[in-house]
């Protein structure tokens, strides 16, 4: 059953044609043929052992009662910096934190559980989220090894959601869940030709999960259709305040009962879409892709103001920089002090040492300068982190996004994704050009990426982004978009890049 849809599942099972076991059983069989063996793409790095039982539990209770709702029964992963208090292991790809499992569900899985969710599995990442050193290698864990990109093996997945990217992209899964501080959501999802939602900070949990910097970190789905990502999405938003996330007091009463209701093949008639030109001509070949989408968006009845440019000034990521690293310091404090004795590390003092110790197994590529960078600053209450923060957000909102929609009047700014996958490279780590993640970031704004074409057989999107819980706008715009061009095709796993003349 390839490629199918959350929708199309439940039509399987709800005649009988298909069961959540079978269906879970049919994912781990995949896992196990193309994860594990084959083109061994290492996407997952751990698959739950209750997950069969899980789902007969789930099928018992639709026969008894019905389904609880459109993830009833449905295989999700999610990436491993995500808490289940169950028998899976909780690492953000690290060794020190595989001695002991979470004590506890994060917020957002325990939605998932409530919703009928089978919890399949976790995904590989880029270890710490990709923020353990500059020099790092997008998907690679000492713990989950090195994650391939589907469409080319010998290309990066990009990080640090790459396992969930990957996984999705694989059809290894119906959808999945991963994080984002600052692109590690919206790259892996256009480097793996599938869509991906960064949604609002606060409107997901961000309880249990494995922090970088409160200011920025949100989970958010990733899934092959828009309309599975609206279903995820749905599943994953906070629905009341979450006592162990202050944020989500504001999340909660911005949430939707259903996401799926402003898909809309019509959506972007009459929206004012703004071009954000200088946050392109990072490669010609995606720039061409661009028009050919600004074409196909006035086709689709949208108004295009072009250029509408998001200002991006050198001083947001110096900005950005300094306030990521205070927070990580102070926010992987508090969580670890929370993980219980069963783990080795307690703060990022202990990750430090036991990276140091470990070093041939956790450093044998790149080091950690991030972590050391980061240890080395004072508290949250420093002048120069409260400037670094104060600084970033009147870039990024008020002088940024929040001027540049009111002064073209705009619904939606639209720019490309990133550039195509580049060749992973163990001597000087990533090579990741063009992008344009960092303004919703900072801002804590919705983005939300769709495929958008090829360069040389290697997959890339352009993405929606806008204010503040947007969300059903830029799920509108983005379904529009996507079933007028259909770009997405599953990945070959061809050993490299197609390079035939075209």
């Amino acid at each position: 059953m390839p490629e199918m849809t959350i929708d199309e599942l439940q039509q399987m099972m709800a005649h009988n044609e298909l069961t959540a076991q079978a269906l879970t059983e049919g994912y781990l069989q995949r896992i196990a043929e193309l994860d594990q063996a084959g083109p061994n793409l290492r996407s997952v790095i751990e698959v739950n052992p209750d997950a069969p039982e899980i789902a007969a539990a789930l099928d018992a209770e639709r026969r008894a009662r019905g389904p609880r709702g459109p993830l009833h029964g449905i295989p999700i992963l999610i990436k491993d910096n995500i808490d289940t208090g169950d028998r899976m292991l909780t690492t953000a790809g690290s060794l020190a934190l595989a001695s002991a499992p979470a004590p506890q569900d994060a917020t957002l899985v325990a939605g998932l559980r409530a919703a009928g969710a089978v919890i399949l599995g976790k995904t590989n990442l880029s270890e710490w989220a990709n923020f353990r050193s500059s020099h790092s290698v997008s998907g690679w864990s000492s713990r989950g090894g090195q994650t391939r990109n589907p469409y080319a093996l010998d290309r990066s997945p990009c990080g640090s959601s790459s396992g969930s990217g990957v996984a999705v992209a694989a059809d290894l899964c119906a959808a999945a869940v991963g994080t984002e501080t600052d692109g590690s959501i919206i790259c892996p999802a256009t480097t793996n030709g599938i869509v991906g939602l960064k949604p609002t900070l606060g409107l997901v949990s961000r309880a249990g999960i494995v922090p970088i910097a409160h200011s920025q970190d949100t989970a958010g789905p990733l899934a092959r259709t828009v309309a599975d990502l609206a279903i995820l999405l749905g599943a994953l938003v906070a629905r009341q305040p979450d006592p162990r996330d202050p944020l989500t007091a504001e999340g909660a009463a911005q949430a939707q009962p259903d996401y799926t209701r402003f898909l809309n093949r019509d959506g972007l008639r009459g929206a004012r879409i703004g071009i954000a030109r200088n946050l392109s001509g990072f490669n010609p070949r995606v720039d061409r892709i661009l028009e050919d989408c600004i074409a196909v968006l006035r086709e689709l009845g949208a108004e295009i103001v072009d250029p509408a440019e998001v200002a991006v000034p050198k001083a947001l990521g110096e900005s950005e920089f300094q306030v990521l690293l205070y927070e990580f310091k102070a926010d992987l404090d508090g969580y670890l002090a929370g993980r219980g004795p069963g783990v080795a590390v307690h703060s990022m003092a202990d990750v430090i040492c036991f990276n140091e110790e470990h070093a041939a197994a956790v450093m044998p590529y790149f080091g950690q300068e991030h972590m050391l960078a980061a240890a080395a600053k004072g508290p949250l209450t420093e002048e120069a982190y409260l400037q670094a923060l104060a600084t970033g957000r009147r870039l990024a909102r008020t002088e940024g996004i929040d001027k540049t929609l009111a002064e073209h009047r705009l619904d939606a700014i639209v720019a490309p994704s990133g550039g195509p996958a580049w060749l992973m490279d163990y001597v000087t780590g990533d090579h990741l050009v063009g992008g344009n993640t960092t303004p919703p970031a900072v801002a804590g704004y919705p983005s939300i990426t769709v495929p958008a074409g090829f360069v040389w057989g290697l997959p890339v999107g352009i993405s929606f982004f806008a204010g503040a819980y947007s969300e059903p706008s830029l799920l509108k715009f983005a379904f529009a978009f996507e079933q007028a061009t259909r770009h997405r095709r599953p990945p070959e796993f061809r050993p490299s890049a197609d390079l035939t003349p075209r």
